[in-house]
C-alpha cells in the first residue's frame, strides 16, 4: 500500500514538474489564499503577543481617573471643558476608600532632555508619588524608586527609561549623573526596565518618572493630571462605583448632572481589540475563501484536461491491470500535489512577508497556522480532484486505448 502511494506520488510530481508553467498558473488561486490565510494569522498571532504585553502595562486591577475617556460616544470638546482632575484628591481616595490599595497622583508632559551635548526630544516627563512603584507593572532594573520623602520634598530626582539610557548614557553607569529636564538639573537614581512599544505605536521606554513635589514646584502649569488607583482585582467593580461615588462627590457633581471626568480601565482596550481583530480576521477569510474557491475551480479545470490528454494512458494502465481506485488515488494525488506546492509556495510568501513586516510591526507565524494552510491545500486539491479523478476511473480501457 505505501509503495502504491510512493509510485502514484512519484507519477504526480513528474506530471506536474513536466508542465512547470501550467501547473503554477493553476495553482496561483491556491497560492494567494494560503498567502492571504498565512499572513492574516501571522498578524493576529503577532498582535496578540503585542496587546498582551501592552495590557500588562496597564494592568489589570489598576483604576486610572482622567479628565477624558478613552473610549466612549463623548465629543472631544465637551471632554476639553471639564475641570482639570486635581492632585490633592488622590489624598482624600487614599484615606476614604476601603478598596483602594495604593494610589498615585500623575502629571504628564512632553519635553526634552539632555546631556552633554546630546538631546532627546519629545520625552514623556511623569511626576508622580512613591507609591506609583507599587502600581506600575514594570520593575527597577537599576536603583532605586525615589522615597516618600523626596517626593514631597520635591527633590531633583529622577528614574529614567531605557530609551533614555541609550540615547544619553550609551556605554555609562547612569546611576548618580546628571541630565537636565527642560531648564532644570537632575539627578539619576534608577533606571526602569525595557518595556517595549505600547500596542506598537509609541516607546514606553522614553519616559523619565521624578517625585510629584518637583513637579508641583518647577512644572505647575505643564502638562495633564489624572490619578491611578489600584485595587483587588476581584472588586473591579465595587471599587468603580466606590471611587465614581467618590469622585462625584469631590467635584461637586449634582446627582442629575454626568460625570465630569472618566474612570479608565483595560476593558475598552480589550473590546476594541475584539473588534479590530475580528475585522482583519474576516476579511482574511473571505479573500481566503474566494481564492481557493476559484484556485480549486481552475484546479479541476486543468484536471479535466489532464484526463482527456491522457485518456490513452488510462487506458493502456487499465490493460495491464490498474484498477478504478488506481487510477482514481493516482489523479487525486496529482491534484493534491499542485495545491500542496500551491500551498507551501504561498507559506514561503507569507513567512518572507512577515520578516519584513517585524521590522515594523510584531508579526511571527505559529506552526499551528502552517499545519492548519497545508491541511487546507490538501482539502481544496482533494475537492478539486474528485470529479476529474472519477470520470479517469470510470473510463472504459477499451474506448481509451481507441481515443486518438
Amino acid at each position: 500500500m505505501f509503495s502504491l502511494f510512493l509510485e502514484n506520488f512519484r507519477i504526480s510530481l513528474s506530471a506536474v514538474l513536466a508542465n512547470k508553467m501550467r501547473s503554477l498558473l493553476t495553482a496561483l488561486g491556491v497560492v494567494i489564499g494560503i498567502l492571504a490565510v498565512t499572513l492574516m494569522g501571522t498578524l493576529i498571532s503577532g498582535l496578540d503577543r503585542s496587546f498582551e504585553k501592552s495590557m500588562e502595562f496597564l494592568g489589570k486591577d489598576v483604576l486610572y481617573i482622567r479628565k477624558f475617556e478613552w473610549f466612549g460616544n463623548k465629543e472631544w470638546w465637551e471632554m476639553r471643558n471639564r475641570p482639570n482632575i486635581k492632585i490633592k484628591h488622590a489624598d482624600v481616595l487614599r484615606d476614604r476608600s476601603q478598596y483602594a490599595q495604593y494610589v498615585a497622583p500623575v502629571s504628564e508632559w512632553y519635553t526634552s532632555v539632555k546631556r552633554g551635548g546630546n538631546d532627546i526630544t519629545g520625552v514623556r516627563v511623569t511626576g508622580t508619588t512613591d507609591e506609583y512603584a507599587m502600581i506600575s507593572t514594570a520593575e527597577i532594573d537599576k536603583g532605586r524608586f525615589f522615597s516618600n520623602s523626596e517626593s514631597r520634598s520635591g527633590s531633583r530626582v529622577a528614574i529614567i527609561g531605557k530609551d533614555i539610557v541609550d540615547n544619553l548614557f550609551e556605554n555609562e553607569n547612569s546611576i548618580g549623573k546628571k541630565l537636565r529636564i527642560g531648564n532644570y538639573t537632575f539627578r539619576v537614581i534608577g533606571e526602569v526596565e525595557k518595556q517595549g512599544k505600547f500596542l506598537g505605536m509609541f516607546s514606553l521606554d522614553k519616559q523619565i518618572i521624578i517625585p510629584i513635589g518637583t513637579h508641583q514646584r518647577l512644572f505647575t502649569r505643564r502638562g495633564w493630571t489624572g490619578i491611578n488607583v489600584k485595587v483587588d482585582g476581584t472588586q473591579m467593580d465595587n471599587a468603580s462605583e466606590e471611587l465614581t461615588a467618590m469622585m462625584r462627590q469631590l467635584r461637586h457633581v449634582r446627582p442629575t448632572d454626568e460625570n465630569n471626568f472618566a474612570l479608565n480601565k483595560q476593558d475598552p482596550f480589550k473590546k476594541q481589540y475584539a473588534m479590530i481583530k475580528l475585522a482583519i480576521g474576516g476579511t482574511g477569510l473571505f479573500i481566503t475563501i474566494l481564492s481557493l474557491v476559484v484556485g480549486g475551480i481552475g484546479i479541476a479545470n486543468i484536471m479535466f484536461v489532464t484526463v482527456k490528454e491522457r485518456t490513452r494512458e488510462i487506458g493502456i494502465r487499465k490493460a495491464l491491470g490498474a484498477t478504478p481506485k488506481m487510477i482514481l488515488a493516482q489523479f487525486l494525488m496529482e491534484s493534491v500535489t499542485i495545491c500542496l506546492l500551491g500551498g507551501l509556495l504561498g507559506m514561503g510568501l507569507a513567512w518572507g512577508g512577515s520578516l519584513i513586516i517585524d521590522q515594523y510591526f510584531p508579526s511571527d507565524m505559529p506552526l499551528g497556522l502552517a499545519m492548519t494552510a497545508l491541511g487546507l491545500s490538501t482539502v481544496v486539491g482533494v475537492v478539486s480532484g474528485l470529479a476529474p479523478s472519477y470520470k479517469a476511473a470510470k473510463l472504459d480501457p477499451i474506448d481509451a486505448l481507441r481515443y486518438e
